[in-house]
């Protein structure tokens, strides 16, 4: 396993890290699923306060019980569900995150959260607040670093701007190339680590049938899907070469994988070779890349 540091931060993550949203809400299943990714070299794992209503973060918490000063933890903020469970209301005010920390802190059993994420944003917050609360945090050692999770460009503009943020989370895959035009390149001059998430494209880049995906059409999945089987083989799996296509874009630090089951897990950690210049350059020419249409 390959590690890159994260951002201008003093973290280092593993290149292939375990987003924890899909785990079995079966601590049974899911606790030694997360132990197996330790043992193979995976440190980084995100989860959020919104998953399952905190059990998510509990089952993790569990998890990496007594082996915590080996990983580091991410997890996210803003959502906050309402008192009956029906839904959640977005809320990046200072006053809940104050709050929601404290939460996510005793559900993970530890006494700080290595890096934590706004999850969402609009334009129209109160950013100057959230940023606030993000940096009261961190000088009281809650919280060693914060970051953002969006794909709005106008946000992530706004936060480079007036914040310290290490870290932006979004969704990058060759079926999303959307970052590639807006954001990457910004990021990358900035020291601003990018988590990848979405890779294999909620798997039609690797075993679902074409269908519609973003602005593409089913044809236009289906070459994608096509060009990744041709640059994949014996030494590289398909959804390893999604992987890889997301990993060999200087500005991505990690790719953040969703992992349910053994098998996935043992794929995305196992080390493979890398795209070569005229692999990456196949991949590209696939479908035509394309930019973001709102939130500019």
């Amino acid at each position: 396993m390959n590690y890159n540091a994260l951002g201008n931060s003093y973290l280092k993550i593993s290149e292939v890290s375990f987003g924890c949203m899909s785990i079995d809400r079966d601590e049974t299943a899911a606790i030694p699923l997360i132990r197996r990714a330790v043992d193979l070299g995976i440190n980084y794992f995100d989860t959020a306060d919104l998953y399952d209503k905190g059990l998510n973060e509990s089952i993790l918490g569990k998890a990496l019980d007594g082996i915590r000063d080996q990983v580091v933890i991410a997890t996210k903020v803003g959502n906050q569900w309402r008192p009956d469970g029906s839904g959640w209301d977005w809320n990046p005010g200072k006053d809940y995150i104050l709050s929601a920390v404290e939460a996510s802190l005793k559900r993970l059993r530890t006494d700080h959260i290595d890096l934590y994420q706004l999850h969402g944003g609009t334009i129209d917050d109160p950013i100057d607040e959230t940023i606030e609360a993000f940096e009261s945090l961190v000088k009281a050692g809650k919280i060693r670093y914060y970051g953002i999770s969006s794909i709005r460009p106008n946000v992530i503009r706004e936060y480079i701007k007036r914040s310290n943020i290490v870290s932006v989370m979004m969704q990058y895959s060759l079926l999303d190339r959307r970052p590639e035009v807006s954001c990457l390149q910004l990021l990358e001059q900035h020291n601003i680590g990018v988590l990848a998430r979405g890779s294999v494209a909620r798997g039609l880049l690797v075993d679902k049938p074409a269908e519609p995906y973003l602005d593409y059409t089913a044809e236009q999945v289906q070459l994608a899907r096509e060009a990744i089987a041709a640059a994949s083989g014996p030494e590289r799996l398909p959804s390893q070469t999604a992987i890889q296509y997301v990993l060999k874009h200087p500005a991505v630090v990690s790719a953040v994988v969703g992992i349910r089951t053994p098998q996935q897990l043992e794929e995305a950690a196992m080390a493979v070779k890398r795209l070569d210049a005229m692999e990456y350059e196949a991949l590209t020419r696939a479908v035509p890349v394309k930019d973001y249409t709102a939130h500019l």
